[in-house]
């Protein structure tokens, strides 16, 4: 074997900028990249790459810019990782169910107040004048006056008193909103004086000047600002409790004959003692029943007070789950068996304040005797400091 040693080149690396001028060890050079400091070009000398084998031939230098082989971007995609399917939690079910109540009570809200603004129509026009300004229902305390006409149709009319003038067949008072809860029903014989027309029964106010001399008759009356109006007809009210899928009417025996009864052409109602699923039909007959079969000592204050027990009925009806599941449905149709001088919002606003107010305080204005009137009928006096005593339980709420 020949002695002679092969020749060999002895490069030195370039010491780092803070290296404080160290020559960089071996393991330095195995870890830095091809061509010195990352993202630097060693153009002034040649490359080499070093083989290891038993030939001990000389190394081959290499290309510049020759660096690792990166994949190609236009080569064949891989396929993404699979996604992770999330896992259904109790906390998510949950969610779901809340945001679809949530959308379910919007849906409805919306439908109501379109529906209320149709049928809003020329009555704010009518009664504006006898109004005075209030608070928004869900916020502050608001008077409404609700008046039951008894307009005369082929099926709700008396035996002759087709064509009569319509009289207000009920008057309540409402006191909702801001926390309050109360109604105060004053009897439609009861003798009041109105306006340009003298003593009179107050239902005729309503058959003299419509809802806004009734409006003017009942604040001159009792000395309480209304706010608003509602007013329900005999045509419209049984749509009413139909759309709530009928009320549950609780009470004594009832039967009465209203237009002569069936055999007549009218309609009978038969109710047992205590609880009884009622329609629309039947509300009707319950809410105009002056003369009670089952009880002949009742009057008309026994009649205000079943009036204001279905009105508390259609509110227990309105917050039960089978209304619910059927909200939009009455949402819609609501509004429709009545009219109002209210827009949609303020509408929906009193239902709400309706429902979140407690229990309602029901309180009936009781006559202390009765008159004559100069046509020769009779009616009813309510004593003036009773008057005054129920009216101011009333605006307490």
């Amino acid at each position: 074997m020949s002695d002679s040693k092969p020749p060999y080149k002895v490069y030195r690396s370039r010491p780092k900028l803070l290296s404080r001028g160290e020559s960089a060890g071996l393991d330095e050079l195995r870890e830095r990249p091809p061509g010195g400091e990352e993202g630097e070009q060693r153009e002034d000398r040649p490359e080499y790459e070093v083989h290891r084998g038993g030939g001990g031939g000389p190394r081959l230098p290499r290309l510049p810019g020759l660096r690792r082989r990166q994949p190609d971007p236009g080569g064949p995609a891989t396929a993404p990782a699979p996604k992770r399917r999330r896992r259904i939690t109790p906390g998510r079910v949950l969610r779901w169910v809340l945001l679809a109540l949530v959308a379910w009570v919007a849906l409805s809200a919306v439908l109501f107040m379109v529906s209320a603004q149709i049928q809003r129509g020329d009555l704010a026009d009518q009664v504006g004048s006898q109004l005075s300004p209030g608070p928004y229902p869900l916020t502050g305390k608001n008077t409404i006056l609700v008046l039951g006409s008894d307009a005369r149709s082929e099926s709700t009319a008396e035996p002759g008193s087709e064509g009569a003038p319509s009289r207000a067949d009920s008057i309540m008072l409402l006191r909702i909103g801001g926390g309050a809860n109360a109604s105060l029903s004053i009897p439609r014989d009861t003798i009041v004086d109105i306006p340009g027309h003298g003593r009179n029964k107050i239902n005729a106010a309503y058959a003299f000047g419509g809802p806004a001399l009734a409006a003017q008759t009942v604040k001159e009356y009792t000395g309480v600002e209304i706010n608003h109006v509602v007013e329900v007809s005999f045509e419209n009210f049984p749509q009413l409790i139909d759309s709530l899928g009928g009320v549950t009417y609780e009470g004594g025996c009832v039967v009465s004959k209203i237009n002569g009864g069936k055999r007549n052409g009218g309609f009978t109602l038969r109710l047992k003692k205590g609880e009884t699923e009622i329609d629309g039909e039947q509300a009707l007959a319950l809410a105009r029943t002056r003369k009670n079969e089952c009880a002949p000592q009742e009057n008309d204050l026994d009649r205000a007070r079943r009036q204001q027990q279905l009105v508390a009925a259609m509110r227990d009806k309105v917050t039960s789950l089978e209304t619910f599941v059927r909200l939009p449905w009455v949402s819609w149709a609501a509004p429709r068996a009545v009219r109002s001088d209210m827009s949609g919002p303020t509408l929906l606003g009193v239902a709400a304040a309706s429902f979140t107010g407690g229990q309602s305080k029901q309180r009936v204005l009781e006559p202390s005797g009765g008159e004559t009137l100069p046509d020769g009928g009779a009616g009813l006096v309510v004593d003036e400091a009773e008057k005054q005593a129920e009216v101011e339980r009333f605006l307490r709420g």
